[in-house]
């Protein structure tokens, strides 16, 4: 798999792209395995990576400009910004960078946190995020399709980058690569992959919102709002808490954001969008493009499609992996496949 050039970047098929009236998407920067984003008050992107061939890196999107600022991890998926410090996850532990705006490799003081995480590959590529709190979340992926996690897996954590704290907050989550903090009631919303081989249409991937620490959100006993795990029935659905919105089966949906920019149209205020990766063992595709959560008087009401085109077919020339807003409100997508970061715009259609 080769890295685009930014020239080659700029020809991909962005026409086939389905937009709403007045959105535009343009290529924002070229960035090889893109994956999480975090971006800094300042305007500084930076862009994590699951690893390409033997690139496992870290990238700074400054003043029109892409460097790799640190390398050498298993999968850098995760990055976050705080406090002037760069957060980097890998598969068991987290690095801070000090003065990432500025400053590469050597220069960037790296330290490792001192909480551990474990070293499972599978569904170990953590996307992570401060929350309100001040605090790291963190989540650790199940490490199978489906089993018994035991009591280090499908959880979601809180860590204190300053201290040795690590709090579970959440179980029953089999793998999310995305999350977000409501912008009025602070509470964390998060998506979640669904299992493998239950069919092409089960079971659904998700959108869930925690209410309160400690809830448990289904796996490995159950699926969506009423899929009862044929292998685990030791629990049943009614008593574990449901997911507020149920996505389309194997969509693969990862990275999400409640937009509260003011550039794009007032009804996108404090509305989720989030990518769908696409599926991967489905007879006929689907996922691919980036998808509009609506939410009604705070609660969960449709999910509809924002933006796709990715998909033509059974092939796919793109899969969005996370979307963060940049400075000006404007909003960055990431693309590991094509190996870009776009940029979506909006200005009101010419009457």
């Amino acid at each position: 798999l080769c890295a685009l050039s930014l020239a080659e970047a700029k020809k991909l098929p962005l026409e086939k792209l389905s937009l709403p009236p007045g959105f535009s998407i343009s290529v924002f920067a070229k960035a090889p395995g893109a994956r999480s984003l975090a971006v800094t008050p300042s305007g500084v992107v930076f862009v994590g990576s699951r690893g390409l061939g033997d690139e496992h890196n870290v990238y700074r999107i400054k003043n029109n400009k892409v460097e790799i600022i640190a390398s050498g991890f298993k999968s850098p998926n995760g990055v976050a910004f705080k406090d002037g410090k760069l957060y980097v996850s890998d598969i068991s532990q987290v690095t801070e960078f000090t003065d990432p705006e500025n400053k590469t490799g050597k220069d960037l003081n790296p330290r490792i946190l001192p909480q551990k995480f474990p070293s499972d590959v599978h569904h170990g590529w953590k996307f992570i995020r401060f929350g309100p709190d001040g605090k790291l979340y963190v989540p650790v992926g199940a490490n199978c399709n489906i089993c018994d996690p035991g009591t280090e897996y499908a959880r979601i954590f809180r860590i204190d980058v300053n201290g040795t704290s690590k709090e579970e907050l959440a179980q029953g989550i089999r793998n999310t690569v995305g999350f977000d903090f409501h912008p009025q009631t602070k509470e964390l919303w998060f998506t979640d992959n669904g299992r493998d081989w239950l069919g092409d249409d089960s079971p659904p991937d998700e959108v869930n919102h925690l209410t309160k620490i400690g809830q448990h959100f289904g796996f490995p006993y159950c699926h969506g709002k009423n899929t009862q795990d044929p292998e685990f029935t030791q629990k049943k659905c009614a008593d574990l808490t449901p997911p507020v919105v149920e996505l389309r089966a194997h969509v693969a949906a990862l990275g999400m954001r409640f937009y509260s920019g003011s550039s794009f149209p007032a009804d996108y205020k404090d509305q989720i969008i989030l990518a769908e990766h696409g599926s991967w063992n489905r007879a006929k595709p689907q996922g691919y493009r980036l998808t509009l959560v609506r939410l009604k008087n705070g609660e969960a009401a449709k999910a509809e499609a924002f933006i796709e085109g990715w998909l033509q077919g059974a092939d796919a020339w793109g899969r969005p992996v996370d979307v963060e807003m940049y400075k000006d409100g404007s909003l960055l997508v990431s693309d590991d496949k094509a190996g870009v970061v776009y940029r979506v715009s909006y200005s009101p259609p010419k009457k």
